[in-house]
């Protein structure tokens, strides 16, 4: 089985979590624990009971839980973009590319052993559930200047790429770059929790209604009739 790393700014984190034991241990069991409080109540305090450490552990890796929440949502998006090139790498056709492309943005939900301290599945739930708080702060414009919304920046641009490469005379892709992660998301958060909201029907780890919702707004949008 092949390891996999992925890389984040350094402006996430006091010390790289990815570099050390107990970093892993603090990924892997915040992840759990903020799926199973909710980020409101989450603390670190709370994180180095469970870890059996000291709540200072946690504090040499994040400044606060704020960064560690930002750290975790920019690593899963780091890994819905790194799916995404490496099924996509040898694709020539802009169309394939852009279907594989949204298929990725629905499977990279499920867990991956490649990664063992980290479980995608679970750490989907906290973006879906918790995500946007991390962007949705009072500091949002001083954090976008420091960097720290640069990987979920990247992925967008990756996706609105592959939507120029189908039509170069689409006006929005960046837009409906920006449009398909959030249906992306949100469609299984309303189909979990506001069932009113969506035409999303969720049968347990089968999302492949919500790849077609995505498959369908693209190719009317773009004025194509099929990925």
């Amino acid at each position: 089985m092949i390891s996999i790393q992925i890389q984040l700014s350094n402006k996430l984190y006091l010390r790289d979590p990815q570099q050390t034991k107990l970093g892993k241990k603090i990924i892997e069991q915040g992840i759990i624990l903020i799926d199973e409080l909710g980020f409101e109540r989450f603390t670190f305090k709370k994180l180095a009971e469970k870890i059996a450490s000291t709540e200072a552990s946690a504090y040499r890796y994040f400044e606060n839980k704020h960064k560690f929440l930002l750290y975790l949502v920019s690593w899963y998006w780091e890994w819905v973009k790194y799916q995404i090139e490496f099924n996509t790498n040898n694709i020539e056709d802009p169309k394939k590319k852009l279907k594989i492309t949204l298929s990725m943005l629905v499977e990279s939900t499920l867990t991956n052993p490649a990664v063992p301290h980290v479980d995608e599945a679970i750490l989907h739930r906290i973006v879906v559930a918790e995500g946007v708080k991390a962007y949705h702060s009072k500091d949002v414009d001083e954090e976008n200047k420091a960097g720290l919304y640069v990987t979920y920046k990247s992925l967008c641009k990756s996706l609105s790429d592959k939507i120029h490469a189908v039509n170069p005379n689409f006006p929005y892709a960046q837009t409906l770059a920006t449009t398909l992660l959030d249906m992306s998301n949100n469609n299984i958060y309303y189909a979990q929790h506001l069932p009113s909201l969506t035409n999303i029907k969720l049968n347990n780890d089968n999302l492949s209604e919500l790849k077609a919702l995505l498959e369908l707004f693209s190719c009317r949008l773009l004025q194509i009739e099929s990925l």
